[in-house]
């Protein structure tokens, strides 16, 4: 038993406007996520240069021991 349907030259363009509808709203999510990526890309970089600094610092100022009377 074959299920097949056949569908309208109409009702082809409306299931491929939709279609395309999709496409282009997955192409605008995927534009934002490359943006929001490059975001977090350039917070870590920096993050990870701060954390570098903030460690050299410590590493040149170390704490002397405390002296008990």
């Amino acid at each position: 038993m074959s299920l097949q349907r056949t569908y309208t030259k109409s009702q082809l363009e409306e299931l491929i406007h939709s279609q395309l509808e999709n496409l282009n709203a997955m192409n605008d999510l995927i534009n934002i996520l490359r943006h929001q990526n490059e975001l977090l890309k350039n917070a870590n970089k920096k993050l990870k240069e701060e954390i570098t600094d903030f460690k050299e610092r410590q590493m040149k100022y170390p704490m002397g021991r405390k002296r008990t009377s």
